[in-house]
């Protein structure tokens, strides 16, 4: 496994040089916890529902029909969203101004109690993924399979990214990496194989200084010729 001031020269010298390189991470930058913290709960499950909308389709599609969302989910109150009726539940699956997916739409009232919960725990939910140790990220991601809905691999990863918590995501050029850096053999497929990512992730920003993001992101622009 080499030392992450290599890694990083070799993503380097195909992006360009070190100034080109850091310019594209700099495209990518994570919120301190405390800015992190000091969104809204309604914040955090705005940015849960849009990613969960837009897996398996277009981003696009989902973010031009965003205003549409806000105000069908009531503006992702939580508290409003956690006891959506029945009634509600069948009026959005007539609404033309959201996608309407049945098993998405209560996704967002199961992960409005999960945020009430974490709230309840941490004062808000919003500092519970702030307070969240970046060495411990998988341990995250757990939590959001186990508590939420839809909240499964690459949903919650690009979910914390889109709040700026630092979050690595195994796309298949950071899996092309991670095979070369000798820390899995293949797609990682579980627990086992996460851990010994997270254990990599660990020491390279411990070496570096950087962040889950800033190295995910360095990784993936490492591979090729």
């Amino acid at each position: 496994m080499r030392t992450f001031d290599d890694i990083l020269a070799l993503a380097a010298a195909r992006k360009g040089g070190r100034v080109a390189l850091e310019a594209l991470l700099a495209t990518t930058p994570s919120r301190p916890p405390a800015e992190i913290a000091a969104l809204t709960d309604d914040r955090i499950l705005a940015a849960m529902t849009r990613r969960i909308f837009a897996a398996g389709f277009s981003i696009k599609v989902i973010d031009g029909k965003w205003p549409g969302f806000e105000a069908a989910f009531d503006g992702f109150d939580p508290g409003l969203c956690a006891l959506m009726s029945d009634d509600k539940f069948d009026a959005l699956l007539k609404d033309t101004g959201i996608v309407r997916n049945g098993a998405k739409i209560r996704a967002v009232q199961v992960n409005a109690q999960m945020l009430l919960d974490l709230a309840k725990e941490s004062g808000t939910a919003a500092r519970a993924f702030a307070e969240w140790p970046d060495g411990d990220y998988i341990g995250l991601l757990d939590l959001l399979k186990k508590r939420g809905a839809h909240l499964g691999g690459d949903s919650a990863m690009r979910f914390l990214r889109d709040i700026s918590k630092p979050a690595f995501i195994p796309t298949p050029d950071v899996v092309t990496a991670l095979i070369r850096e000798g820390v899995i053999a293949k797609a990682p497929g579980g627990k086992k194989d996460f851990a010994a990512i997270q254990a990599a992730f660990n020491r390279w920003s411990e070496e570096s200084g950087r962040d889950l993001t800033a190295i995910s992101r360095t990784l993936a622009m490492s591979v090729g010729d």
